[in-house]
């Protein structure tokens, strides 16, 4: 018998690979119980209901992402290699999760309790101010053209994403999101880069 957080983690792990089958249906606690080979009861054991359980996948893409911007943003200085890195992070994140690009653009959500919409709104938010500030550090070290905006180029950089997010779910994740990168990189920053 598995011990209570073990559980937990299977159901979530179970629900993420129910959300990776391409055509997106709508996932009940019927079919995720018979996956588990339990009864819905024992899921509303470790989860009060689907809207939990989604917000615990919620919490753990925080966690992964958002640690791993803090080891870029700690480790890199240059303003623009942080805002490379964490695009690469995000497309590799999905591209690793594809169950979880789901959930990154809602997709998985519709239907289910609006707060959940609300928490990825501000997931998105949050990677948004966080391209922002490596733009802002870019520039305070003269790297951007000097009357660059920061605040559309970040929400540019995170419509990309986002934009890449979609593309792979909608196609079945036959579309890498990661594919074609650095090319892509390339084409955004130079816009954004100072001019020598």
């Amino acid at each position: 018998m598995a011990a209570p957080g073990e559980r937990k983690f299977q159901i979530l792990q179970t629900l993420a690979g129910m959300l990776e089958t391409p055509g997106g249906e709508k996932i009940t606690t019927a079919a995720l119980a018979a996956r588990l080979d339990v009864s819905e009861a024992a899921l509303y054991r470790h989860f009060a209901s689907k809207a939990q359980m989604f917000e615990g996948l919620i919490e753990f893409i925080e966690q992964s992402v958002f640690g791993l911007i803090n080891k870029i943003t700690g480790s890199q200085q240059s303003g623009l290699s942080q805002a490379e890195a964490i695009l690469s992070l995000l497309l590799g994140f999905a591209q690793k999760n594809p169950g979880m690009t789901r959930v990154l653009i809602g997709d998985a959500l519709v239907n289910e309790n609006d707060r959940l919409q609300a928490r990825i709104n501000q997931l998105h938010d949050r990677l948004e101010a966080t391209l922002r500030q490596c733009l802002r550090i870019a520039a305070g070290n003269g790297d951007t053209r000097a009357e660059l905006d920061t605040t559309a180029a970040g929400n540019l950089l995170l419509c990309y994403v986002i934009g890449r997010w979609h593309q792979f779910a909608k196609s079945g994740f036959r579309r890498l999101p990661a594919e074609a990168f650095t090319t892509q990189w390339a084409l955004l920053s130079a816009d954004l880069k100072a001019k020598v």
